[in-house]
């Protein structure tokens, strides 16, 4: 069920804080566990799982295919595999996505070699506007196809390969269509191999991993071989928490003074830690401790203390394991003295929302000038902003990490904040309020 609309007002400071708090469990393991499992043979557990709206849409379409999925207590679930090529669902049904880009691209991988799919997908308004024709290209090789052709948005008609094949792929930024790679040449017929000419996030990998007649990886060459009918082992995990759900939490704590938080029990997987990576190379107190590997994933806390940050420069080899923290380290930029510049960063314009230009239009609200030019943003930061005669307005957008960035940019300045339809945010980070408010930010609610 979708979380209904509200607004958001902010008009004060957050005082100083010392604390400790478990962010919400991680958004790309939950989804990959309900969709691996769902194509797994017997019985997978997932427990911690994110219980938010992409979360519930992932196992809402997984239910129309056809998958049992019985909740056995507070975010622990069953999962009953049907097996490669086993989901059904009758023709000309719609299959709807939400917000999730995630499961979009890899739930189709998943469709586009199983037999007999013929159905519509979509989402909301901010999924259906963003591009769709690198995924409509790979459907296309995997001798599956979209309708209405030259169509490159949802909503579309797919169609699933009535012979799949194994492709060669040769994967870049996107962690997402690597995994749509994977996960369809899983049913396909042959080897289906993925040269990795960037590094992105590896949590596909590390949950097929158990299964070596499926997957094999070879590091040393940068090479996925996915062989196809295969049988899969069903799957056991619990969630760690989201770093990039973390990340929010980090920045109010190193630019708010006096203040220190232990944030329990993260994912650390180094696919996925650019940001405090990054933050750290410019001054940042962060410190990972407690180091531990599950389900070949790591687990650590992250212990964070305010402090004097240089202004942040981040090459463009810094966006693959930073995709999702861009907006609040821009907010971050703002509230640095110095120029800041962020380099390689055009793939935030097919994001919930254009990243870059929702951005530069809220920091101008509160007089820090910025500039795009030649996939580069220059940020020119004023250091810590006095915004008690300053208003910052938030637009819709259907993009949780702009909202996210948002209160953390007015709790910090203390500038007069409203951010609409702020319940977007419950498709990542449902405890995000709650926590603010424990670290002793103020609000109010519109419905």
């Amino acid at each position: 069920m979708l979380s209904k609309k509200f607004n958001l007002f902010l008009n004060s400071k957050i005082p100083a804080f010392k604390k400790t708090i478990v962010v919400d469990a991680d958004k790309s393991i939950s989804i990959r566990s309900f969709l691996i499992s769902s194509i797994s043979n017997d019985v997978s557990s997932v427990r911690n799982v994110l219980e938010s709206e992409d979360v519930f849409s992932s196992i809402n379409c997984l239910k129309q295919l056809g998958v049992k999925i019985k909740k056995v207590a507070s975010k622990h679930y069953s999962i009953y595999g049907k097996g490669l090529g086993s989901l059904h669902i009758k023709r000309n049904k719609k299959l709807n996505f939400g917000n999730s880009g995630t499961l979009a691209r890899l739930l189709i991988g998943i469709l586009l070699t199983t037999p007999n799919i013929k159905v519509q997908v979509g989402g909301d308004r901010s999924l259906n506007s963003r591009s769709m024709k690198k995924l409509v290209k790979l459907a296309n090789e995997f001798g599956a196809f979209f309708f209405p052709e030259k169509k490159y948005h949802f909503p579309l008609k797919l169609v699933s390969s009535e012979l799949p094949v194994s492709i060669n792929y040769r994967s870049g930024l996107s962690a997402q269509l690597k995994s749509l790679v994977m996960l369809a040449g899983l049913n396909a017929y042959g080897i289906t191999n993925i040269i990795e000419e960037e590094k992105s996030r590896d949590h596909t990998e590390n949950m097929l991993g158990q299964n070596k007649n499926a997957i094999k990886i070879n590091k040393k060459k940068k090479l996925i071989k996915v062989i196809g009918k295969k049988y899969l082992n069903p799957i056991h995990i619990t969630v760690p928490g989201d770093p990039s759900s973390a990340a929010f939490f980090t920045a109010l704590t190193l630019l708010n003074s006096s203040s220190s938080i232990l944030i329990k029990n993260v994912g650390l997987n180094p696919t996925r830690t650019g940001f405090y990576k990054l933050l750290i190379q410019h001054g940042a107190k962060i410190k990972f401790k407690n180091l531990r590997k599950k389900n070949k994933e790591l687990i650590g806390n992250i212990v964070v203390s305010s402090c004097k940050l240089k202004p942040i420069r981040a090459s463009k080899n810094f966006y693959v394991n930073t995709t999702d923290e861009y907006p609040i380290l821009f907010v971050m930029a703002a509230l640095i003295k110095g120029v800041s510049v962020f380099n390689g960063i055009q793939e935030l314009a097919n994001k919930e929302s254009n990243r870059v230009t929702e951005m530069q239009k809220i920091l101008s609200q509160i007089g820090v000038k910025s500039v795009y030019k030649n996939n580069q943003l220059k940020i020119y930061g004023k250091g810590m902003i006095n915004g008690v005669n300053k208003k910052i307005n938030i637009s819709d957008l259907g993009d949780h990490r702009i909202c996210m960035s948002s209160f953390i940019l007015a709790t910090l300045t203390g500038a007069q904040t409203k951010i609409k339809n702020f319940e977007t945010v419950f498709t990542s980070s449902p405890s995000f309020l709650k926590i603010v408010r424990k670290l002793g930010a103020k609000y109010a609610i519109q419905k």
